[in-house]
């Protein structure tokens, strides 16, 4: 399955002045007396933006400065945005591009791409099946230890890949196996489960019923649930964790209590 995300880089360039507007700025009274008096000298000038003069007749043409946006660095706290502000900064310098001309492209990091990623990934509900299953009701027993197991679309581990240009990242999310949990029951499940069958030597998931369900309306709720540690990993070098996802879903189980009867016989 494919699916399309919309991708904002965090960092990139964006424009700054006219090539006419930089230079007359430069020369301008208020960048002489500067922000806090001390303007930049001509070699601070060049080495940031060249031969700035050059454009100085063009009104079409716009100088981009390279920035990195706060509001889509969403997991980065303040001194590692201001790190990684720094150090696009200083590896993307200002460029001119005449009017008609694109600016450079952005190059989206692998974090960002593997949020992306994992933002439109949908992990299905689980499903279980079980056993003890009789008759048309598939009721299981009171007492008897009731298999369960994981069924159609239940993943143990999702992985999804984002490309943007260069650079590529894997999101990949593990389950360690269900949750169960169920009114009247002792559960032991420590994985997803084994499907039932004639012979099988055992399983790492079973419910025992300690009461019927006819106080609960005909049915004991089972409550099914999966959660997965989300990591991922990016061709820039890019690595961490995601945290972690839960999904989760309910099933109805019809518990019967065998009823036996006892005789005795007079000599």
């Amino acid at each position: 399955m494919t699916t399309a995300a919309t991708v904002l880089p965090v960092c990139g360039y964006e424009p700054y002045k006219t090539g006419a507007g930089l230079a007359a700025y430069f020369n301008s009274r208020e960048f002489k007396i500067g922000s806090q008096g001390v303007p930049m000298t001509h070699d601070q000038i060049t080495a940031e933006y060249g031969d700035y003069d050059a454009y100085g007749d063009d009104s079409n043409g716009y100088w981009y400065d390279s920035t990195c946006w706060w509001e889509r660095a969403k997991d980065m706290d303040f001194v590692s945005f201001s790190q990684m502000l720094q150090s696009y900064s200083a590896a993307n310098p200002p460029v001119y591009v005449p009017a008609g001309s694109a600016p450079p492209a952005p190059v989206v990091d692998g974090r960002t791409l593997a949020r992306a990623a994992w933002e439109v990934v949908t992990i299905p509900e689980p499903q279980v099946g079980y056993n003890p299953m009789l008759g048309d009701s598939g009721a299981t027993l009171v007492g008897w230890y009731t298999w369960v197991w994981a069924t159609g679309d239940t993943p143990e581990r999702v992985t999804a890949t984002a490309t943007a240009g260069p650079v590529s990242a894997t999101v990949t999310a593990v389950a360690g196996g269900l949750d169960l949990s169920a009114p009247d029951a002792e559960v032991d499940c420590t994985g997803f489960g084994i499907p039932w069958s004639q012979g099988a030597s055992g399983t790492d998931c079973t419910v025992v019923f300690t009461r019927s369900s006819a106080h609960l309306g005909g049915t004991t709720p089972l409550s099914v649930s999966a959660s997965y540690g989300v990591t991922f990993t990016a061709t820039d070098g890019a690595a961490g964790d995601l945290g972690s996802a839960t999904t989760s879903s309910t099933v109805d189980i019809p518990v019967a209590e065998v009823q036996t009867l006892n005789t005795t016989t007079e000599d």
